[in-house]
């Protein structure tokens, strides 16, 4: 399952170009922001994380893309930097940022929270794998346009072959309507940002309880 979907990544993910409106944060770094050595950082933290979850979990989490403070530098998905370097999170991984703190994100800390304890019976990716951000503002999120997400489809589609998984969950609408658009029929879970984190863990809740994790 690692093998399979580490070549993946390398076919669709690493080459992919950044552009004035998103980022690959697995290929490409800023001066301003980034480590000299960041893209291959990022990669080592990805490639732990499916070392972490091998062989493929029977749960299966898609979001809509990487924010800028959690996966856009910590290169998991709805990860950040400070759970990576925590001794105490079940994923070694490390800083690429330039802040002398690593960076935390609100909607990360939930998202782990809720889903630490059934770890690693789950795997989580993004509809987009690339930090979609407003032009000359590195560190902001935009929605992504539906023709974006539909480019990352056959990524998607493969994901799920090589996965198998028993269960598919769109974690908020957007989510949900690519995998709808894949032919996943997928369970919808309320995002955790803006508000959302009881409805998130309610329907995480009753979606472990029901699968026996």
């Amino acid at each position: 399952m690692l093998h399979d979907i580490w070549a993946l990544f390398e076919k669709h993910v690493f080459p992919a170009d950044s552009t004035e409106g998103r980022f690959n944060p697995y290929r490409d770094r800023r001066d301003d922001l980034d480590v000299t050595d960041a893209p291959r950082l990022r990669r080592e933290n990805l490639r732990a994380y499916l070392g972490a979850v091998n062989p493929a979990p029977p749960l299966f989490l898609l979001l809509e893309a990487p924010g800028p403070w959690g996966c856009r530098f910590s290169g998991v998905p709805i990860t950040s930097e400070a759970q990576l370097t925590d001794p105490r999170f079940p994923i070694d991984g490390k800083q690429t940022s330039l802040e002398e703190e690593p960076h935390t994100e609100y909607s990360a800390s939930i998202f782990w929270r809720v889903l630490q304890p059934h770890f690693p019976r789950f795997f989580v990716w993004n509809s987009m794998p690339l930090h979609p951000h407003n032009p000359e503002e590195p560190l902001s999120i935009r929605t992504p346009r539906r023709t974006e997400v539909r480019e990352w489809q056959p990524l998607l589609t493969n994901l799920i072959d090589a996965l198998d998984p028993d269960r598919i969950v769109g974690v908020g609408r957007k989510a949900e309507r690519a995998l709808d658009e894949a032919g996943a029929d997928p369970t919808y879970v309320r995002h955790p940002s803006q508000g959302g984190a009881k409805k998130f863990e309610a329907g995480i809740t009753e979606i472990v309880e029901e699968m026996g994790l």
